[in-house]
């Protein structure tokens, strides 16, 4: 690994020790997670792309682990560090943005998809083509774009998996999920809402006379959201859509999230998910979210998402104007 000798002996002294760079204990998992690394007797570290799925599992573990003993020196090291570096507990995570998972903890994104119709006059969706573009079966395009790289980037110790529902495995079930997309065009998205029985339901009216929308039943009174549209058929314009944003407990794994993004039309869900992303209004938005529902594990808003020519702009939840339903009722007074 082209390690000087003086480095590592300031790694292993104890008066007072270095910590190794994170990126020499990324090249660490590696090397221990196949057998390879010692093929013919001679030692060499392989690209991650090298590695077979059971050894990417294996890097996965020892890097996770190696991560969290380098943050527990740190810890030991400075007590200036301790806030910074240390491992959050679960509870503490859930009061900063709730796209910051504990350490470690995998995470999936599940998208709609484009249907099988639409995708069959998109010449670079068919396999068959030389050309061939996977993310193309995927409906909510800016919306993935822009959460999958705010996961990452939030979350560089875990595994941030993109899934259709085409392409499931069991095991994705059992991580924090992120839900793309809505019940029309995401069938795990349908499934989730049907277990975990909102009082905020998507009806995808495409036909009806005011188009499709968004239900609330409380107190046995019945409310709806239409999106604010000019026109019909091609000439369609979307000036207002409506967007959902939800989160709680995963029900197939108690120990991990379930989130939905959600929205009439697309900037519909992309206005949910750049609510707790956009640099101008994430951190107001989460500390909103602090504020409304405390410590509450389930929640959900519905929000208007305004267009500006082809422009989502983000939500402001400390704006009334762009709360159209919180859930639970009010746990504190915001005011």
């Amino acid at each position: 690994m082209r390690v000087s000798v003086p480095s590592i002996s300031s790694w292993e002294t104890g008066t007072p020790p270095k910590i190794p760079p994170q990126h020499w204990l990324e090249k660490y998992a590696i090397f221990f997670a196949t057998k390879r690394s010692v093929a013919n007797g001679v030692a060499r570290v392989l690209s991650l792309d090298e590695l077979t799925a059971k050894e990417r599992e294996e890097h996965s573990k020892l890097r996770t682990e190696l991560l969290r003993l380098r943050n527990k020196a740190l810890q030991w090291q400075s007590s200036e560090k301790v806030a910074e570096s240390r491992v959050p507990t679960d509870q503490e995570t859930s009061f900063r943005n709730p796209w910051h998972f504990p350490e470690g903890e995998p995470i999936t994104i599940i998208c709609s998809q484009v249907p099988e119709e639409d995708r069959a006059k998109i010449p670079y969706a068919s396999p068959a083509s030389a050309d061939y573009i996977s993310l193309y079966k995927y409906s909510d395009l800016d919306s993935l774009f822009e959460l999958h790289g705010h996961l990452r980037a939030s979350n560089p110790s875990s595994e941030v998996t993109l899934r259709a529902t085409e392409d499931l495995h069991p095991n994705d079930l059992t991580t924090h999920i992120a839900l793309l997309g809505g019940v029309d065009y995401n069938e795990i998205t349908a499934s989730m809402v049907r277990r975990i029985r909102l009082p905020v339901q998507q009806v995808p009216d495409w036909d009806g006379e005011n188009g499709p929308y968004f239900e609330v039943d409380e107190h046995g009174e019945s409310s709806r959201y239409y999106p604010d549209t000019l026109g019909s058929g091609d000439g369609l314009r979307l000036i207002e859509d409506v967007g959902f944003f939800y989160r709680g407990v995963n029900p197939y794994n108690t120990e991990r999230t379930l989130t939905i993004c959600n929205g009439m039309y697309a900037r519909g869900v992309y206005g949910a998910v750049r609510a707790l992303t956009d640099l101008r209004f994430r951190d107001r938005n989460a500390a909103f979210l602090r504020r409304r529902f405390g410590a509450a594990a389930t929640y959900s808003i519905l929000m208007r998402v305004r267009i500006a020519g082809r422009v989502a702009v983000t939500p402001d939840w400390t704006s009334d104007e762009d709360r159209l339903h919180e859930w639970p009722e009010a746990l504190v007074d915001d005011g």
